[in-house]
């Protein structure tokens, strides 16, 4: 992984996190609800984000790098894995 996108990921779960803390804080102080949604919608989304992606660098590098290495069984088996975690 190159270091702006690491950094890139780092930076999308800062901003997940300071979502989570302030739905915390939302949710002790009993602000109304919709508005607490909003965030939670907010941080799905994030997540979403952050997980595509964390996927298309896995698919630019690690998969191609584990089908040339030969372990082309492992990558499909991690490929079908990822995909079926993303269906449920």
């Amino acid at each position: 992984m190159a270091l702006n996108e690491k950094q890139s990921l780092l930076n999308r779960l800062a901003t997940i996190e300071g979502h989570l803390r302030a739905i915390r804080k939302m949710v002790d102080e009993e602000q109304y609800c919709v508005d607490i949604l909003r965030q939670t919608y907010a941080v799905e989304r994030a997540l979403q984000r952050f997980e595509s992606s964390l996927l298309a660098g896995h698919l630019a590098t690690c998969v191609p790098l584990g089908f040339a290495e030969g372990r082309d069984a492992e990558m499909a088996r991690e490929l079908r894995e990822i995909f079926d975690l993303s269906r449920k």
